[in-house]
C-alpha cells in the first residue's frame, strides 16, 4: 500500500454539535488539518445506508440498503475493504452496532471486533483501545473504527444538541486525539458523521439530518484549509487514493486529493 489510512465515523454528529462540544482539541484539528462542516450526506440519512454509500460511493437508489436492515445488492458493488483486499493490503474493523458488519463482504478483513454500545459506559473508548493495540501490534493497511455513543446514548436517548449528546461528542473527539497522537503520523487519519439529527431522531431530508462534519488529517491535506462541495460519496475514492488502491468504476464520488 501507498499510505496506511485510519477511518473514523462518529455516529450521529452534527457539525453545531462538534463546535459546541467544548473539547479544546477541535481547535487544534482546525489548525493541523483540513476540514469541512457542511459535507452532505445521503437520503435517507440513516446509519446503515448512509455507511454502506461511505463505502461504496454510491447512493442507496444504488446500492438499495434503504433502513437499518441488510439486503443483498441486486448488482453488487465492490466496496472499500473489497479493493483493499484485491490490492493486497490488509483491513480491520472496530464497531458497536452490529448491523455494520455488512458494510465489508465475508473474506475482506483481516480481523473485526463488535462490543455492544449498552455492554459497558464509553464503550467508545473500549474499542478506541482496542484498535489502538491492534494497530500497534500488527499495522494493518486500513483500519474502521466507529463509535456509536453520540447516536444511541446521545442523540436518540437525551436528544440532539442536549448536553449528554455533547458530551458524548467531546469524548468522541478525545478518542480522535488519542489516535492521531498514538500512531505518531503513522496513518492518515480521517474523521466523519454518516448524519445528523434533530429531536430524538434522524433520516428526513432536514438540514440538520443531513449535514456532516469532516476532519482530514495527514500529509495529502492543507493544513487549517476548510473544504466545501464534499460528499460522503466522496469518502471511499478519497481513501483508495491515499492507499494507492484503484476504485471501481462504479463508484459516483470523488478523491478530494488535489496535486
Amino acid at each position: 500500500m501507498k499510505k496506511k489510512v485510519i477511518l473514523i465515523s462518529v455516529d450521529g454528529m452534527r457539525p453545531d454539535g462538534l463546535e459546541q462540544c467544548g473539547n479544546p482539541y477541535l481547535d487544534e484539528l482546525k489548525k493541523t488539518a483540513s476540514y469541512t462542516l457542511d459535507a452532505r450526506t445521503v437520503i435517507p440519512s440513516v446509519t446503515l445506508p448512509c455507511h454502506m454509500s461511505m463505502f461504496h460511493s454510491v447512493t442507496p437508489e444504488r446500492h438499495g440498503i434503504t433502513t437499518n436492515t441488510y439486503m443483498a445488492q441486486v448488482r453488487p458493488i465492490n466496496g472499500l475493504f473489497e479493493q483493499i483486499k484485491a490490492a493486497g493490503g490488509k483491513s480491520t474493523m472496530y464497531y458497536g452496532w452490529e448491523p455494520l458488519r455488512d458494510v465489508s463482504r465475508p473474506g475482506s478483513l483481516i480481523s473485526a471486533e463488535y462490543v455492544n454500545a449498552y455492554a459497558f459506559e464509553h464503550t467508545d473508548g473500549i474499542l478506541t483501545d482496542r484498535a489502538l493495540a491492534y494497530i500497534k501490534k500488527d499495522k494493518p493497511d486500513f483500519c474502521f473504527l466507529y463509535m456509536v455513543e453520540t447516536d444511541e446514548k446521545g442523540g436518540h436517548d437525551s436528544g440532539w444538541m442536549t448536553p449528554t449528546y455533547l458530551d458524548y461528542i467531546s469524548h468522541a473527539i478525545s478518542n480522535v486525539k488519542r489516535v492521531i497522537e498514538e500512531t505518531n503520523g503513522e496513518y492518515t487519519v480521517i474523521v466523519t458523521a454518516d448524519h445528523g439529527g434533530h429531536g430524538r431522531s434522524h433520516g428526513s431530508e432536514m438540514p440538520e439530518d443531513m449535514t456532516i462534519p469532516m476532519i482530514f488529517f495527514g500529509p495529502d491535506f492543507k493544513p487549517g484549509e476548510e473544504l466545501h462541495g464534499v460528499s460522503i460519496l466522496d469518502l471511499a475514492p478519497t481513501i483508495a487514493d491515499i492507499m494507492g488502491v484503484s476504485p471501481t468504476v462504479e463508484w459516483e464520488g470523488k478523491s478530494l486529493i488535489t496535486d
